[in-house]
């Protein structure tokens, strides 16, 4: 299998930079039944109770809060879908990013904030200060290079490899829905 280059990455960047910083578009929707499954989506219930509907956040994660229960800025999994679209060329395996909503969506840090509220179809979400970093998986599925890329410097302020949002009020969103500032 091939995978991106560090160089590739690069002759790529300004396309990532140029994705609308306002009003966007959800590109995909991902639900993680269990670890290592995927499951794409037409749509979904996003809520403060469960997360995104079918997945696994809300029957325990990486990152819990003292009682054990999931910890709620790590609840949702958001990642610029032109991201996705330079590291890998075959839309399913995209999914495996494991990214719950892949969207045409500025998510650097220049153009969001912790604390920012979006719009997404018919919820909202608040963007928080948790690190969102490719990991050893990440790496396996779409090669050290793309790895190396999204955790430098300059990937981790641009946020190539997305961001956490928590959900304030849940809502339905689609496939081709609107992603805006709230």
């Amino acid at each position: 299998m091939n995978h991106v280059t560090t160089s590739q990455f690069e002759e790529q960047i300004e396309y990532i930079l140029d994705a609308p910083k306002q009003s966007g578009t959800v590109k995909m929707i991902v639900a993680r039944p269990a670890t290592n499954e995927r499951k794409i989506l037409d749509s979904c219930l996003l809520s403060a109770k469960s997360g995104t509907d079918g997945d696994h956040w809300a029957r325990g994660c990486w990152k819990s809060l003292p009682d054990g229960s999931p910890h709620p800025d790590v609840q949702i999994s958001v990642m610029n879908y032109r991201v996705l679209q330079v590291i890998e060329q075959d839309e399913e395996r995209r999914a495996l990013a494991g990214d719950n909503l892949c969207v045409d969506f500025d998510l650097s840090e220049e153009n969001l904030q912790p604390g920012e509220r979006l719009r997404i179809g018919a919820a909202t979400v608040e963007v928080t200060s948790i690190p969102h970093n490719g990991c050893k998986k990440f790496a396996e599925r779409f090669g050290s290079e793309a790895l190396a890329y999204i955790n430098s410097e300059e990937g981790k302020k641009l946020h190539l490899r997305g961001i956490y949002v928590r959900v304030v009020e849940d809502g339905l969103v689609r496939k081709h829905d609107t992603i805006e500032k709230w």
